[in-house]
C-alpha cells in the first residue's frame, strides 16, 4: 500500500516535469514518520499554479487523508515496507537475543535443582542422625530421671524402702505398641521378656531376656546381648533353671531373675551370675495354680513387679476375697517390707503393672481398644477409677511390666514381645 503511495506521489512530482526524484523520510515535530518526494525542474524556478489550484488541493487533500488511513492500517497490522521489514528485522534480532538467554537461563536452573537434591539428601541425613541422637538422649534422660527416683547403691546400708522422687508422676498416656520379636512356636503363645533397670556386671541395660511359658516344665530362660538379637531369634546363652516356672509372672532386677516355681506360693531369687538360687519365700496366703489368677487364667496367681521405688508382688488371698493385694520385697532377702490390700478384684481385670509405687489394672486382654482402668497409689492408701486408651493389637495379652529405666511398658501379646511408650504427669 504504501509503494502505490509513492507511485501516485511521484507521478504528481513528475506532472512538474522534473528529471530527478528524491524520497526522503523524517519524524515531524509530532514524532509521526513522514516521507517527502521531490523533484528539481531543470527548467522553471517554480512550478506553475505552485498555490495550488482548487482542483490541486482537493487532490491533495484526499491524498493525505488516504495517505492517513494507509499508515493507521500499517500500525494496526503491524507494519509493512521499509518501516514494517526495519521493524521486522529489529524484532527477529530481538528474538533471537531473548531464546538463547532463556537456554542459558534453564540450564543454570538445571544445575540449580541438582544442588539443592544434594543439600536436601544431606540434610536428611542429618535429620536422621539428629532424630537417632534425640532418642538417645529421652533415653538417658530417662534413665538419669529413673536415678533420681531410685536413689542408693547396693550393699548392707541402702537404704530399705526408697520413696518416688522427682521424675514420677501419674500415669496419663500410652502409645502404641511397637513390635521387637515373635515367638516361632507354640511355646511362646504367652510368656514374658524382660530388661534388669539396674543391671550388674557382666550384664547391662541392654541384655534382654524372655521364657516361653507355654507348658508343664518351663525352666529355659533365653538370653541377648540387646533386643536386636532377641528380634534376630538368636540368643546369647541359655540359662537352665533349676525349678520350673509356674507362670509368666517373673521379672529380672539387680542381676537375679524372680520367679514363683511351679505349684508353689513362693517367689525365689535365682542369681543370673552364679546360675543358683540364693533366696527363696512364701508368700502367706498367696493363691497359686489357678485359685486367683488375672481375667486370662494362666496360672497368673503371683506377678512380680519392679518400679523406680524397688520390687513388688501382687497377688490375692482367701481372706482378701480375691481381691488384689500389694507387698513390697527386699530384693536379697524377699522379706516383706510393707503391704498393701486394695479394693480391685483380681480376676476382674487382665493385668497390672506398678509405676512410681501405684498400681494400674488393664480392662480386658482380647479387646482391641481396652483401658487402663484402675490405679491404686499406696502413698495415699485409696484407688480410683481411670481411663486410659490402651491397644492389644494382636488380641491376647498375658504380660505387662514395667521398665523403671527406658520408661516403657513390656507387654507379650499372642506370641509377639511389643513395648509400649507412655507419659507421666509432672508432680
Amino acid at each position: 500500500m504504501l509503494r502505490a503511495w509513492l507511485v501516485l506521489l511521484g507521478g504528481l512530482a513528475l506532472g512538474c516535469r522534473g528529471e530527478r526524484a528524491f524520497l526522503t523520510r523524517a519524524d515531524d515535530s509530532t514524532g509521526r514518520c513522514t516521507y517527502s518526494f521531490t523533484v528539481a525542474s531543470p527548467v522553471e524556478a517554480a512550478c506553475p499554479n505552485a498555490g495550488g489550484g482548487p482542483g490541486l488541493r482537493a487532490e491533495m487533500a484526499s491524498l493525505a487523508a488516504r495517505l492517513s488511513r494507509l499508515e493507521s492500517r500499517e500500525r494496526g497490522a503491524g507494519g509493512s515496507g521499509p518501516r514494517g521489514v526495519e521493524a521486522g528485522g529489529a524484532r527477529d534480532s530481538q528474538q533471537v537475543a531473548p531464546a538463547g538467554g532463556l537456554e542459558d537461563a534453564y540450564g543454570e536452573l538445571l544445575r540449580a535443582k541438582s544442588r539443592l537434591e544434594e543439600e536436601k539428601g544431606q540434610l536428611e541425613r542429618e535429620n536422621e542422625e539428629l532424630r537417632r541422637r534425640l532418642e538417645s538422649s529421652a533415653q538417658e534422660i530417662a534413665r538419669l530421671r529413673a536415678t533420681r527416683c531410685s536413689p542408693g547403691g547396693e550393699g548392707p546400708d541402702r537404704e530399705p524402702v526408697r520413696a518416688p522422687g522427682k521424675g514420677c508422676g501419674e500415669l496419663v498416656w500410652v502409645g502404641e505398641p511397637v513390635v521387637f520379636g515373635r515367638a516361632d512356636s507354640i511355646a511362646g503363645k504367652y510368656g514374658v521378656w524382660m530388661k534388669d533397670p539396674e543391671p550388674v556386671p557382666p550384664f547391662t541395660r541392654e541384655t534382654t531376656w524372655r521364657v516361653d511359658t507355654v507348658g508343664t516344665e518351663v525352666r529355659q530362660l533365653f538370653q541377648y546381648e540387646a533386643a536386636e538379637q532377641l528380634a534376630q531369634g538368636y540368643p546369647a546363652k541359655v540359662h537352665i533353671l533349676p525349678r520350673p516356672l509356674e507362670s509368666n509372672g517373673a521379672v529380672i532386677y539387680r542381676g537375679g531373675l524372680f520367679f514363683q516355681p511351679r505349684r508353689s506360693h513362693a517367689v525365689v531369687r535365682y542369681d543370673l551370675r552364679t546360675e543358683a538360687i540364693t533366696a527363696e519365700k512364701e508368700i502367706p496366703g498367696a493363691g497359686y495354680h489357678g485359685q486367683y489368677p488375672y481375667a486370662w487364667g494362666g496360672y497368673t496367681d503371683i506377678d512380680l513387679a519392679v518400679d523406680e521405688t524397688g520390687l513388688w508382688v501382687i497377688y490375692s488371698t482367701e481372706k482378701a476375697r480375691g481381691a488384689i493385694i500389694l507387698s513390697k520385697l527386699d530384693p536379697e532377702t524377699l522379706e516383706i517390707r510393707q503391704t498393701w490390700e486394695t479394693n480391685i478384684r483380681k480376676r476382674g481385670v487382665a493385668n497390672s503393672f506398678i509405676i512410681c509405687g501405684t498400681l494400674y489394672t488393664i480392662s480386658s486382654y482380647s479387646a482391641p481398644n481396652a483401658t487402663i482402668n484402675f490405679a491404686y497409689n499406696t502413698a495415699t492408701g485409696t484407688s480410683r477409677a481411670v481411663s486410659i486408651p490402651f491397644e492389644n493389637r494382636f488380641r491376647y495379652l498375658s504380660m505387662v511390666d514395667y521398665n523403671p529405666t527406658e520408661r516403657q511398658l513390656f507387654a507379650w501379646d499372642s506370641f509377639n514381645m511389643v513395648t509400649y511408650p507412655i507419659r507421666l504427669s509432672q508432680v
